[in-house]
């Protein structure tokens, strides 16, 4: 390896053992206040409102897709490339929706609240 890579090396494990030390200082038990999730639900409402945007807009868009699929397979004939290539587009839209529409449920999943 080149003498660069070490150093950057030391220097990735130096700021590694500095932020050790901060994080294991955390105390990750505290408990809330009323008015601290007030407010950081009230951060999050504009994040939240961008959210459902997206999430409508690429379900239209989903919908315009998966009519576009079904007419490929349809006029596809013979073509089992063309089968293929319209199965896997559904699929791939039907996958995006679902992790389009389940992202807040796993992340509250995995935050716990």
């Amino acid at each position: 390896m080149d003498k660069k890579y070490y150093s950057i090396i030391g220097l990735v494990l130096l700021v590694a053992m500095f932020a050790l030390q901060f994080v294991v200082a955390l105390d990750f038990n505290q408990t809330i206040s009323a008015s601290d999730k007030a407010t950081f639900d009230s951060m999050l409402s504009p994040v939240m409102k961008i959210y459902n945007m997206v999430k409508y807009f690429a379900s239209a868009i989903a919908v315009v897709v998966l009519l576009f699929a079904g007419i490929t397979y349809i006029t596809s004939g013979n073509d089992p490339g063309k089968r293929e290539q319209a199965k896997n587009m559904a699929m791939y839209v039907v996958i995006g929706l679902i992790v389009i529409w389940l992202a807040p449920l796993i992340v509250n999943f995995i935050v716990g609240s």
